[in-house]
């Protein structure tokens, strides 16, 4: 039986599929150990992200996500993404500081928010 959706409108296990179909997708042509390797975890973590059977958390997406050069919002479906004039105002809130630091800044906002999109403590395997 599914579990009842989570905040994304998503069920549990239709929004860890995604995110795994992402990550393979994104991916490209390197190799779960090149990846794996990259963002400090094992090719068996790494596979098992990728077919659903572990959750990775908020901070192992922003890993993977600061790798692939892509914004956290790539592991969700596009309905989960955050409206673009939210991010407008926040970075017009900030206008005077470097480009660099305004795009921390953004990943910032948008791993917390990705962070509270995640269903339960999503700090591994399923429960």
């Amino acid at each position: 039986m599914r579990k009842s959706r989570p905040k994304t409108g998503y069920s549990e296990e239709d929004l860890y599929e995604f995110i795994g179909a992402r990550i393979r997708e994104l991916r490209g042509k390197k190799t779960q150990e090149q990846l794996a390797g990259a963002v400090g975890v094992s090719p068996n973590t790494l596979s098992r992200w990728e077919t659903a059977v572990y959750r990775p958390s908020p901070a192992e997406l922003d890993r993977l996500a600061r790798h692939l050069d892509v914004g956290i919002w790539a592991f969700f479906p596009s309905s989960e993404q955050p409206p673009e004039e939210a991010q407008r105002a926040l970075l017009s809130a900030t206008g005077d500081l470097p480009e660099e630091d305004l795009r921390e800044l953004q990943r910032y906002a948008d791993f917390i928010r990705a962070g509270k999109k995640l269903p339960g403590k999503s700090r591994g395997k399923k429960r």
